[in-house]
């Protein structure tokens, strides 16, 4: 996670620059610490992209029907296809309450072993399943109701793996300086 930074209302921008990316304020303009700034930037970079694939995997949920009485049909359809109880709303919904607070694993998680439990067969069905709902909410009539399927889900399992890859490059250190060490030295 980033630092956090308050804002002193009488430092200067600069001042508060240079606290922001860990510099001495003493430094005159023009040095700047390589390495922390390096080191802010793939924490910065890695946090984005989870939170960039977390709002594109609540998308995804989003296109589908509601889960309501309405969608009901729906999601059991899409239950009996997949042969997966990881998908139904009652399983996925404090997943998704989080994912919308911004943290994204656990539905992520939650998806990929979904994907995991599914055999082909259950796959293609499912992705009938929401090809059908997709081309009527879409309009997408010039699209096989199984292509479009096909490709939600394969988008839904790239977005969870980004999701689950993101958080797992943020999370060690050492990793990181390894990282910016070897390629410093190319």
């Amino acid at each position: 996670m980033l630092p956090e930074f308050r804002s002193h209302a009488s430092a200067p921008l600069s001042h508060q620059l240079k606290q922001r990316l860990g510099l001495d304020p003493r430094l005159e303009a023009g040095h700047i610490d390589v390495e922390r700034v390096a080191d802010i930037a793939v924490v910065a970079s890695a946090h984005s992209d989870g939170y960039v694939a977390t709002a594109h995997l609540l998308g995804l949920l989003a296109a589908l029907p509601a889960p309501t009485e309405s969608g009901e049909h729906f999601w059991s359809e899409l239950w009996r296809s997949s042969g997966s109880l990881y998908l139904l709303p009652a399983n996925i919904k404090a997943c998704v309450l989080s994912s919308l607070a911004g943290e994204g694993t656990g539905l992520a998680g939650q998806i990929l072993s979904a994907f995991d439990e599914m055999t082909p067969p259950q796959r293609i069905a499912a992705g009938e399943v929401i090809g059908h709902a997709l081309a009527e909410s879409d309009h997408l009539p010039d699209l096989k109701t199984q292509v479009i399927g096909e490709l939600w889900l394969r988008d839904l399992e790239l977005t969870a793996w980004r999701v689950l890859h993101a958080d797992h490059k943020s999370a060690d250190p050492a990793r990181r300086e390894a990282f910016f060490d070897a390629w410093t030295s190319v």
